[in-house]
This record gives structure tokens, sequence and C-alpha cells, in this order.
């Protein structure tokens, strides 16, 4: 098959919560491949991905709901043949082994041009991996363990809840968990971090790319005391 009936076949998904990039990127897409769909967070990601797995899943890092890094590793759980592309601003080294470690083959930033993209879209559906010239030599050096404390899955999920402004009892709706569990999760969080205060652990998620806002429209604004 030549690359331009390949084109023609493959399904891409675009994860990125900005409409106007998100809208634009589908467009230009359009032009290469078959179907390109948009999701606006992690979650949207995962039950597109199990009624219909793309090809490949371009994702952003800052997602509300469930971020990029936690969207990709489960995302190659439904479906391992999954192509990920992290399309993310965040330029560390440390994103690209993050992102890697969790199942994506390509990273590329949202400053490259779009024929950058297509070359990573078409690499990693060759079955190589890419990542942006910009980033590939500092990622090199970068490759060690890291001494960080590694979060659970569901550690991840609280803290981007916590980040975004959602109260123990929101986060508890929302990840199908009791009250009191949601609170020992938090409590968790802080004593594998060394964290003490809500603040502490929006800096850190901020930080690590887990979200990219301290605010999400689902969350409860009235509410501004502590969870």
């Amino acid at each position: 098959m030549n690359r331009d009936a390949l084109d023609r076949t493959t399904r891409i998904v675009i994860a990125e919560d900005h409409t106007l990039m998100a809208e634009g990127l589908r467009k230009l897409l359009e032009s290469e491949f078959e179907s390109v769909t948009v999701v606006g967070n992690g979650r949207e990601l995962l039950d597109t991905t199990a009624v219909s797995p793309p090809h490949v899943a371009l994702v952003d890092i800052g997602m509300p709901l469930l971020d990029g890094i936690e969207a990709t590793r489960r995302l190659r759980e439904i479906s391992p043949a999954t192509k990920v592309v992290i399309l993310t601003a965040h330029n560390e080294p440390q994103y690209v082994v993050e992102a890697f470690r969790a199942g994506a083959i390509g990273f590329v930033l949202k400053c490259c041009k779009f024929s950058e993209l297509l070359i990573a879209i078409r690499c990693v559906l060759a079955g190589h991996t890419y990542v942006t010239p910009l980033l590939a030599t500092a990622v090199e050096t970068t490759m060690e363990p890291t001494p960080v404390p590694t979060l659970t899955s569901r550690q991840r999920e609280v803290l981007q809840l916590v980040a975004e402004g959602y109260t123990a009892k929101e986060i508890a709706q929302a990840l199908d968990l009791s009250v009191k569990t949601a609170v020992f999760h938090k409590s968790a969080i802080m004593e594998k971090l060394g964290l003490h205060t809500t603040a502490e652990l929006t800096r850190y998620a901020l930080e690590h790319g887990i979200c990219a806002t301290t605010y999400h429209p689902l969350a409860n604004t009235a509410n501004t005391g502590p969870s």
C-alpha cells in the first residue's frame, strides 16, 4: 500500500482542550488523512478509543480531568496498536522521558511546523519513534532513572482534580469513591511527595504537567474553602 493510500485509511484523534488549536489542527490534518476526530480531555480520549481505536492519537499533556501522560498509559492498555504522539508546549526533556515511559512513541512541540508533525505521524505509523530535533539531544542525557517519587494512576487522578479545584466530595463523585477514600488518597500523595498544603500540591501538579490550570468548568466555583 503506498503512502497516499495509507493516509486515506488512517484514523487520527486529537486530544486537546484548546478549541481553536484543536479545530485548526483538524482542518490541516483532514487534508492529509481520512478520519480526524477531536476530544477535549483525557477521559473523552479513552471513551473514544474504546469505541473506535485510532491509528494515531495526538495528545496534549495539560488536559482537564485526566492529564495526557496518564491518558496515554491507559490508552495503551485499551488499544496497544494505537500510536501516541504527544503534542505539547512543554519543552523540558523530563516530559519526553515520562511520556515514553507511559507508552508514547512520538513527542512534538506545538511550536513546530505542520510539516514536522506530518513527519512525526508517518514515522510512528511506520513503527518508529520520533522526538522533535529541538529536544532529541537533551533527552539522551535525561534517560537515566529519576529519584522523583512515582505516583500511582489513582494518585495522579486525585492530584489533578485537587489542583483543578475539586473538593473531596466532588473528587469522590468523579472517581466513584467514598469521600473518606478520596481524602486518604490526598493525604497519601502529600506524604509521598513531602508536601503539606493544597497550594503545594497544585504547584507540583502544574510544574509536572499533571494539570494545566487550577480551574475547570465542572468544579464547584461557589466553594472556595479547604477540601
